[in-house]
C-alpha cells in the first residue's frame, strides 16, 4: 500500500517560502489552504507526494473543475502545487517534478471594476466627519475619512494600509512609504487633500505607534477595514459593493486617464512585474481610440 502523504513536507515548503522567499502572510496562509487541500485529496487516493504523475496532477485539476472552481481558481491552485513540486525536486526529496509538463488552464485576464470621479467624490462625502451625531461618531469618521483618502490617493492594498505606522507618514514632504509583498517597501506621493484628512485626524487620534489602531491598541483587522468600507458604499447610493481593492483600482485608472504611464503606475502600486500593471491598459487603449475618433478625419 502506498504510504500516505504528510504535512511536513508541505510545512517546510511554507517555511522556506516564509524564510528564503519573503512571501506575505496572506499569500503563504493560501499557499497552505490549496497545499492542504491537494494533501488531503492525495490521501483519500492513498497517494504520497512522490507518487504522484502527470496523469494523477490533471486528474486532480478535474476534480477541481468538478467541484465548480473557476478556470481562474483552477490556476491559482496549480501554481501553489507547482511551486511545491519544484522545491521537493530541488531539495532532493524528489527526483522527478510531476507539474513540469501540466499546462495551467487558461482564463484570462478580467478588466478590473473601478469607480468613476464622481462615485470616489460621494463615497468621501458619505464619510465626512461633521456627519457624526457625536464627539466620537465625528472622531470616527474623521479616522475613516483618513482611511478612505489615503486608499484612494495611494493605491494601497487593505493590508498595507493596516500595517502603517505614525513615522510612515511624512506629511511634510507628502509622502508615505509602505511595505508590500515580500516586505518589499515604496514611497508612494501624497495628495494634498489626502495630506489636510491625515492632519485632521492626527490631531485628536489616540496614542499609537500604528497610523489606525483598533480600540485595543493594535492595528485595525482587515474585517474592521471592509466593514467600514461597505457601510460607506451603502450610504453614498453606489448600487453595488465597496472594497479596498475597488479604490485601489479607481486609482491606478484614474491616474493612467490623467496620463500617468505604466511604469511609475507600477512603481506606485509596487508590482514586481510589469504585466501584472498591464491588466490597466483598456484605460490607455480607450483614450487611444477616443484620440483617434475626435482626430482622424476618416473616424
Amino acid at each position: 500500500m502506498r504510504s500516505d502523504p504528510t504535512l511536513s513536507e508541505i510545512q517546510a515548503f511554507l517555511h522556506c517560502a516564509a524564510v528564503e522567499k519573503g512571501l506575505a502572510p496572506n499569500s503563504l496562509a493560501a499557499y497552505g489552504r490549496d497545499l492542504g487541500q491537494f494533501a488531503a485529496w492525495c490521501r483519500k487516493r492513498q497517494l504520497g507526494l512522490g507518487d504522484c504523475d502527470r496523469g494523477q496532477i490533471q486528474e486532480y485539476l478535474l476534480w477541481l473543475y468538478d467541484r465548480g472552481l473557476s478556470a481562474r481558481s483552477v490556476a491559482r491552485q496549480l501554481v501553489a502545487v507547482r511551486n511545491l513540486f519544484r522545491y521537493l525536486v530541488l531539495e532532493r526529496r524528489l527526483g522527478v517534478d510531476p507539474t513540469a509538463e501540466v499546462r495551467a488552464p487558461a482564463w484570462g485576464r478580467p478588466i478590473p471594476q473601478h469607480l468613476s470621479p464622481g462615485e470616489v467624490q460621494r463615497v468621501l462625502a458619505a464619510a465626512q466627519p461633521g456627519q457624526g451625531r457625536s464627539p466620537a461618531g465625528r472622531a470616527l469618521r474623521r479616522r475613516d475619512q483618513a482611511l478612505l483618502q489615503l486608499l484612494y490617493a495611494c493605491g494601497l492594498r487593505v493590508s498595507e494600509l493596516i500595517t502603517l505606522r505614525c513615522n510612515d507618514v511624512d506629511l511634510a514632504a507628502g509622502i508615505v512609504r509602505c511595505t508590500g509583498k515580500g516586505d518589499k517597501q515604496r514611497l508612494v506621493p501624497l495628495h494634498r487633500v489626502a495630506q489636510a484628512a491625515l492632519r485632521h485626524y492626527l490631531a485628536a487620534a489616540p496614542p499609537s505607534p500604528y497610523l489606525f489602531p483598533s480600540r485595543r491598541g493594535g492595528p485595525m483587522t482587515r474585517q474592521a477595514v471592509w466593514k467600514r468600507l461597505r457601510q460607506y458604499g451603502l450610504a453614498s447610493g453606489l448600487g453595488r459593493g465597496l472594497y479596498p481593492h475597488l479604490l485601489r483600482h479607481s486609482f491606478a485608472t484614474h491616474l493612467l486617464e490623467g496620463g500617468a504611464d505604466l511604469r511609475s503606475l507600477q512603481a506606485m502600486l509596487g508590482h514586481a512585474d510589469i504585466q501584472t500593471t498591464q491588466i490597466y491598459t483598456h484605460v490607455v487603449t480607450g483614450r487611444l481610440q477616443e484620440v483617434y475618433r475626435a482626430h482622424h478625419p476618416r473616424a
